[in-house]
């Protein structure tokens, strides 16, 4: 059998000190009046016993557990959003507390269930996330106590955190306005379910409104904004190719994620094309792939471990502002250039 667990007491009659005097050093309470050699004396009496406080009954004094509840809808197991955990992950952490990660793949019954018990936990908190940035209906039983929406809005007046879509929107115009392009600008992934449906996206109708209204600044409107039913590479080759046949082909595609600009790609591709020689594509979102196709992906970077770790903070720190946008930053790759013809833009 295992030695019993060091107590308290056990510390206090090592150091030589009372235990209400060794539990003020131990929890760093101020006003001990002890010397620091008691000090030392305390510690190392709990370095050699292998001391643990016990984190149920100081949760019952201080009514804190340390403990932050992150519930999504498919976070954990998807690669790309997987930054929103790492972010969160890392801020609790730094701040000493634990994060106790549920995923509940869409399933209300699960997660009724995963919630009951998280709660039973007395966790100090809840993160509650979802894959894409999108309006969500939250549980009742998570607002009895602390919650964060991270990549998500709700109806109920809730802090949220998500990423600024339609900053990036701005970047992304003002990008191709400082290259010289104009009046040949094409944008691929026009969605009005996307666009009108905040419970399926919010991306999509802020993305849009920057790019709209930055253009629309400079005096210049989008040639053409092609429809597509998914944003799927598939459906950016097709909207692609539809472009080419135009008389007034595009010198420039924003297309409104990642996976439509590797459509773009394989199609410029296949019709002789060069990028950005002949036509400069710019996208959102920063996937993993993005910096390995050829030439690299010039994207708006989802800041997704920024978002996990702002989320921690507020939660935490509370008076958390109703919303709080995270910059998406603009990754400046080889996708760019001036339109042909046109002199050469220096940029950083």
């Amino acid at each position: 059998m295992g030695r019993d667990r060091a107590t308290l007491a056990d510390v206090a009659k090592r150091a030589g000190l009372s235990k209400t005097a060794a539990s003020m050093v131990l929890n760093g309470r101020e006003g001990t009046r002890l010397s620091a050699e008691a000090h030392q004396r305390v510690f190392a009496a709990a370095e050699e016993l292998g001391y643990r406080p016990n984190v149920a009954a100081r949760s019952l004094r201080t009514r804190k557990t340390a403990t932050i509840a992150f519930v999504s809808d498919i976070v954990a197991t998807t690669r790309f959003a997987g930054g929103l955990i790492r972010g969160a992950l890392d801020a609790a952490r730094e701040r000493d507390h634990v994060l106790l990660i549920t995923e509940t793949q869409g399933d209300a019954t699960f997660e009724r269930y995963a919630i009951e018990a998280i709660l039973d936990r007395q966790v100090d908190g809840v993160i509650y996330a979802a894959m894409a940035t999108r309006r969500l209906s939250v549980p009742p039983a998570i607002l009895s106590g602390p919650v964060v929406l991270l990549n998500a809005t709700s109806a109920e007046e809730l802090p949220c955190v998500l990423p600024d879509d339609e900053g990036a929107g701005v970047a992304i115009a003002e990008t191709l306005l400082g290259y010289g392009h104009r009046d040949r600008i094409a944008l691929i992934g026009r969605n009005r379910q996307k666009e009108r449906d905040p419970e399926i996206s919010l991306a999509a109708e802020a993305r849009l409104r920057g790019i709209r209204a930055t253009l629309a600044a400079a005096g210049v409107s989008l040639l053409v904004e092609s429809f597509c039913p998914e944003w799927l590479p598939e459906h950016g080759y097709t909207a692609t190719r539809a472009l080419l046949a135009r008389p007034d082909r595009p010198t420039a595609i924003i297309c409104m994620n990642d996976r439509l600009a590797f459509g773009a790609y394989q199609a410029l591709g296949e019709a002789g094309l060069t990028i950005p020689d002949d036509i400069s594509v710019i996208s959102f979102d920063d996937d993993p792939t993005a910096s390995w196709l050829r030439p690299r992906l010039s994207t708006a970077a989802l800041p997704h471990e920024q978002m996990g770790r702002r989320a921690v903070e507020l939660l935490l720190d509370g008076e958390a502002p109703a919303q709080s946008l995270v910059p998406m930053p603009l990754r400046r790759r080889r996708s760019v250039a001036a339109p042909a013809g046109a002199p050469a833009v220096e940029h950083d």
